[in-house]
């Protein structure tokens, strides 16, 4: 959860007791306040009711979170930290609570000859928004614990994440020609967790501060010690005149990976789904499928797309900073190597693979063609292993729905300008 949300959570629970305190003592000393008219008792009766319910709410809405939680766990123990749902329901928890408190301190300010008029109808009113913000909730719970949810939630988040970053703006290729792996100054670490992201702007900005030439040593997602080398730097200036806290300050470490700065992570998510669903215990491959519906689509965003090392240039064209990004082949590992391996065997994930691949074949540009050659010759030989030569040949049709499409020509959707394909969220439906 981040600091924002908790501090919002903490603000409408506080700011419910506050005002809970603060306006009845407005009323007293004007009267004229509008609101529904209430005698005493029927005030107390009503904020009781009010302050027990909403009590009770809080409860029901916490087990039902938890549950929640399971069910996301049981698809992937990782997933939980990339949803938004548990943090939109961490603000839920702080208006009920916020609510609760507003009418319990209300509850104590009534007198035989006096009742806040209108504190008790604003008590009214927050019970009908939390009402609304629950059934919101319990809508997005719904979708939330479906295999095919969850899939649709990782994607949409992936597909932004896709379009601001691994962007072209610096050159692809070799790190650079102009120096060997052991010049230069090294820098490490000095904190343990994962590297969440690399801020090359940043990186290349304190590079041009000291005229230097940056290459990082890690990758966003791996996962470091103190003391690990994390920059190389090739400059003409002594040791002791580079700004250390500046450059390693471009490097954002966490506890955890997460996907907003990390495309990558968001196949592996995708690649976990697929791999939960089909394992024995669960045997699920439609939800596979579903996940490979969504690899497919984020893989033709990058078919021609400029991947791996990047160097980022200055104003003049000096090169400053080098980022080693994953390249065309990593991705294309991370996304179909576990689920052609565990579900090449499933009838149904097997021909979703080959029409995949013929796919991807009409994207790719010709020099990353020959990456497909080893997923091809995997379902080419796994074909053979089922029992009957029917079912070989049946294996052999590649099918955009696994089973069940229509057997009749199809055209495969035209690249776009970018490579991504005509389909923005999924060339298959």
């Amino acid at each position: 959860m981040s600091w924002a949300n908790r501090s919002a959570a903490v603000a409408l629970a506080g700011g419910g007791a506050l005002l809970g305190w603060w306006l009845p003592r407005l009323e007293r000393t004007h009267p004229s306040l509008g609101g529904f008219t209430y005698d005493s008792a029927t005030a107390l009766a009503t904020l009781s009711a009010i302050s027990t319910g909403v009590i009770t709410l809080f409860g029901l809405v916490l087990a039902a979170t938890t549950i929640v939680v399971q069910s996301v766990q049981a698809a992937s123990p990782r997933l939980t930290g990339v949803l938004g749902y548990f943090e939109r329901s961490l603000m839920l928890f702080g208006a009920l609570a916020g609510t609760a408190l507003y009418a319990l301190i209300v509850l104590t300010q009534i007198r035989p000859d006096f009742a806040p008029n209108l504190s008790v109808t604003l008590a009214v009113v927050f019970v009908l928004l939390s009402s609304a913000a629950i059934l919101r909730s319990l809508a997005g719970l719904r979708e939330m614990i479906t295999g095919g949810g969850l899939v649709r939630a990782v994607a949409q988040q992936l597909h932004a994440v896709l379009d601001s970053e691994w962007t072209t703006h610096g050159t692809h290729g070799p790190a650079t020609a102009s120096f060997q792996p052991d010049e230069g100054i090294e820098l490490a670490v000095q904190r343990r967790g994962v590297v969440r992201r690399i801020d090359s702007a940043a990186l290349a900005a304190a590079a041009e501060r000291i005229d230097a030439h940056v290459v990082c040593l890690i990758s966003t997602g791996t996962f470091v010690e103190p003391g690990t080398p994390a920059l190389q730097i090739i400059t003409a200036a002594p040791a002791g005149q580079l700004d250390t806290a500046r450059l390693l300050s471009a490097l954002h470490i966490g506890p955890s990976r997460r996907l907003d700065h990390d495309p990558a992570y968001g196949l592996r998510l995708l690649a976990d789904i697929a791999l939960r669903a089909l394992s024995p215990a669960v045997n699920d491959p439609t939800t596979a499928i579903q996940a490979i519906d969504r690899i497919e689509s984020a893989l033709l965003r990058l078919a021609r797309r400029p991947l791996g090392p990047t160097t980022h240039h200055d104003r003049t064209g000096v090169p400053r900073a080098t980022i080693n990004h994953p390249r065309w082949t990593d991705l294309l590992e991370l996304a179909l190597a576990e689920i052609t391996i565990r579900g090449a065997t499933s009838l149904q994930v097997h021909r979703r693979l080959r029409f995949l691949l013929a796919t991807l074949t009409k994207h790719l540009p010709p020099d990353r063609l020959e990456s497909l050659t080893l997923y091809q010759d995997a379902l080419a030989h796994t074909a053979r292993t089922f029992p009957t030569p029917a079912l070989t040949a049946l294996a052999g049709q590649p099918d955009p729905q696994g089973l069940g499409a229509p057997a009749m020509p199809f055209r495969l959707p035209e690249p776009g300008p970018d490579g991504s394909g005509s389909a923005p969220d999924t060339p298959h439906g």
